[in-house]
């Protein structure tokens, strides 16, 4: 990490020559109804001192004081790029007219889900959007929708389990997800369909807005189905127009789980990300039509690539 970066405190606007605050995204047309937009940022590929203050220059007082408040150069740089991405990326979205990634103010939902505070926008017309983020420290996404509640989680393949799998299944996971597991005697691929599961839970609590105690994993259940019926993990060559992904409310029956669509992708090759959202019920007749998805990778000021269809994204299961 650039050693500007330990003095950002104090100097964060020094090398702001370099970046002034006007330096201009690349505009972005809302997604479609039955659209999602996903946007990464690898923190080992943002460098350079200017660019990190640059990054500092658009946050909050808050936002600065939670960065500082990390312990460690990388999960202080993870917390800057998370922030600096979900206001970048909100930022491209123009409706009537230019929004500063630096004017954009945020409020929480009750159980404290991130919102735009859009009442705060000059001069422009709210747009129905909605955006979640999620986090590791080699990888960072957001993702964006309209009209429809999202959420996001990814993981690194690789992260390492404190304790063994099972026991961690047998700690939060359901019955149903445990015995999935337990039936796979391969220890690698146990591991990664415990990833997979962890990272559709979490994205399914994270697209509910309730937070972790008012959706508790063991109230619901993960399953991967089939046009030939439900297969009992998802391997590397799954057929992803076959396959899908449903979810079983145990303590709400009023809970219409129907009503959300997920996807689970392998995403840099390194990690899996899972997206939760609810379905369009907008159009009638239209509710089981296949769901878009584009995939950015982006370095917020410097470049941004669409990767959508490229080795980058491979969609392991869900909507198409």
């Amino acid at each position: 990490m650039p050693r500007g970066f330990y003095r950002m405190r104090l100097n964060c606007f020094s090398d702001s020559k370099f970046f002034s605050s006007s330096t201009p995204l690349a505009p972005v047309p809302l997604p479609s109804p039955k659209e999602t937009h996903l946007w990464y940022v690898i923190p080992n590929e943002v460098k350079g001192e200017s660019l990190l203050n640059k990054y500092m220059e658009i946050l909050s007082p808050c936002e600065k004081e939670h960065v500082f408040s990390m312990r460690g150069d990388e999960p202080r740089k993870s917390a800057l790029l998370a922030r600096t991405l979900v206001r970048t990326t909100i930022a491209r979205y123009q409706i009537n007219s230019s929004i500063q990634p630096r004017s954009l103010k945020f409020r929480k939902s009750i159980h404290g889900k991130p919102e735009v505070d859009w009442q705060h926008c000059d001069h422009c017309e709210p747009p129905p959007l909605h955006f979640n983020i999620s986090h590791t420290s080699s990888l960072i996404a957001c993702g964006v929708t309209i009209d429809s509640p999202i959420g996001i989680d990814v993981e690194a393949k690789q992260r390492p389990v404190k304790h063994n799998v099972l026991t961690l299944a047998r700690r939060y996971f359901t019955e149903h997800e445990l015995h999935v597991l337990t039936a796979i005697k391969d220890p690698h691929l146990q591991h990664q369909e415990f990833i997979k599961l962890w990272t559709l839970k979490e994205a399914y609590v994270k697209a509910l807005g309730r937070g972790f105690s008012g959706a508790p994993f063991k109230t619901f259940t993960v399953r991967f189905g089939s046009a030939i019926g439900e297969s009992p993990h998802l391997s590397r060559d799954s057929n992803t127009e076959a396959s899908e992904i449903s979810v079983d409310m145990f303590d709400d029956p009023s809970d219409l789980t129907s009503n959300w669509q997920f996807m689970l992708l392998e995403l840099a090759g390194s990690h899996y990300a899972a997206i939760c959202t609810e379905k369009d019920v907008t159009s009638e007749g239209n509710n089981n039509g296949p769901m878009k998805l584009t995939v950015w990778k982006t370095i917020p000021f410097v470049e941004d690539k669409c990767v959508s269809g490229t080795e980058a994204v491979r969609v392991l299961c869900g909507f198409r």
